[in-house]
């Protein structure tokens, strides 16, 4: 299994930007591509870092990160989506392990993460086994995961090949490389971080404009991806944009459901709760059934502090989306917010799900630990909280957490195991 410590772009960054919606949506554009790639969707995630420099990079074969920088400088749907099929190549070209190779030490938290991915799987924790190593910040060089021409050359073959497979314009792909024209006759300070990951020449552009041209006008237009590009960027750029830039450019969706929610978006940033609910009421009324937007109304309820009608949000949401982790994970904390027993009861194995499901989400990890200290369980709140500190390279701390949780567990519950787990995981850091 390959572990890979995460380059310094992502500590600099904001950090993941864990939304259902925008998951959903990248997922929905990557699915066809993925497939043609051999790949499949369900085992490669598609993750936004909220980073405004243009740039996306894979570090194991299970997740490809995009910037959120990149997402919101595009313009199509297609344009995504060659980046999406080029990041797919490089997985399933194998590009990873060959890079791997060439590493010749490692840092304590890139070993401290593989011995969790090991324990996780060895417990039957399936999905949380084989990343939980990605949780973890490094000081490692950019340089290792750049890519060589060679690779970006191969890449851009397979990359297209897929897009044709997929039926998906191959133009996207020469309109994206042709943002980054001339970027390597700047100084490399003032390259964009795309450019200096992925090396990029006057050849490799004329390779793939004339990969485009062989393929002739294969691709069809899909107004499915073009409807989930304008949503996932809409939503994005809602939340991070200034909110007068979003009231202003509302008009430029071509969507009536999109232009309510970013509406309903920007109000609730401006603490305007009720003009943000009616906003997103006529988002559902213009695509019923639709679980993201309830998720959505549990979001702003409750980060306005309304805990029992986020509450009753996400169950309906989670209703519409019984496997979506993130809508499980919030409506577990919607749960612990309100607090008293039977709802905190209710939060606990919702909390497990989601975070069995998603190690990605910190978030969920802190909640459960809540849980559990509520609850009176404090053997079990510091086996969670343990295991938050390790993935995140906090070694001390879960050491301290984790020899508490061993002296309070019963000896050879699985908690305690657990416990052990991290303990031995530890024990590499020096």
């Amino acid at each position: 299994m390959l572990v890979l410590t995460l380059a310094p772009v992502i500590a600099r960054a904001g950090g993941l930007v864990r939304d259902p919606d925008i998951e959903h949506g990248l997922t929905q554009l990557a699915a066809p591509i993925l497939r043609a790639a051999g790949l499949s969707p369900s085992r490669v995630g598609i993750y936004v870092i909220e980073d405004g420099a243009m740039n996306a990079f894979v570090l194991d074969p299970t997740a490809i990160y995009i910037h959120s920088g990149m997402i919101l400088r595009l313009t199509k749907a297609s344009e995504l989506q060659s980046v999406i099929a080029h990041e797919a190549a490089h997985i399933a070209n194998g590009h990873l392990v060959r890079r791997a190779a060439n590493v010749q030490s490692a840092r304590n938290v890139m070993m401290l993460g593989a011995a969790l991915s090991v324990a996780a799987g060895a417990a039957g924790a399936g999905e949380a086994a084989g990343g939980l190593a990605l949780g973890i910040a490094s000081s490692a060089q950019g340089v290792f995961f750049g890519h060589t021409r060679a690779e970006e050359s191969a890449a851009d073959q397979s990359g297209m090949r897929y897009l044709a497979a997929a039926g998906i314009e191959t133009s996207g792909a020469v309109s994206l490389l042709e943002i980054f024209a001339g970027q390597e006759a700047l100084p490399k300070r003032r390259q964009d971080i795309y450019a200096r990951s992925h090396p990029l020449s006057r050849d490799r552009l004329r390779q793939v404009k004339a990969l485009a041209l062989s393929y002739g006008k294969n691709g069809k237009p899909d107004p499915e991806a073009d409807y989930w590009f304008d949503r996932t960027k809409g939503k994005l750029s809602a939340f991070i944009r200034n909110p007068k830039w979003t009231f202003q450019r509302m008009k430029e969706s071509p969507y009536a459901d999109v232009r309510a929610m970013r509406e309903a978006i920007a109000h609730h940033r401006l603490n305007q709760t009720q003009k943000a609910l009616a906003s997103l009421d006529r988002a559902r009324q213009a695509r019923p059934g639709d679980p993201y937007y309830d998720e959505l109304r549990g979001q702003i309820l409750l980060e306005s502090r309304n805990f029992g009608a986020a509450a009753n949000a996400y169950g309906a949401a989670l209703k519409r989306a019984p496997n979506n982790a993130l809508i499980m994970a919030s409506y577990g904390r919607a749960l612990v917010a309100l607090g008293g027993t039977q709802r905190l009861q209710q939060a606990v194995p919702l909390l497990e799900r989601a975070t069995s499901r998603d190690w990605r989400n910190g978030q969920a990890l802190r909640d459960l630990g809540t849980a559990y200290a509520k609850l009176g369980n404090n053997g079990m709140a510091s086996l969670v909280t343990a295991e938050a500190h390790a993935m995140h390279g906090r070694t001390k701390e879960a050491r301290i957490l984790a020899k508490r949780a061993v002296d309070m567990l019963p000896r050879g519950s699985a908690g305690w195991q657990r416990a052990q787990d991290v303990l031995n995981a530890v024990k590499t850091d020096k």
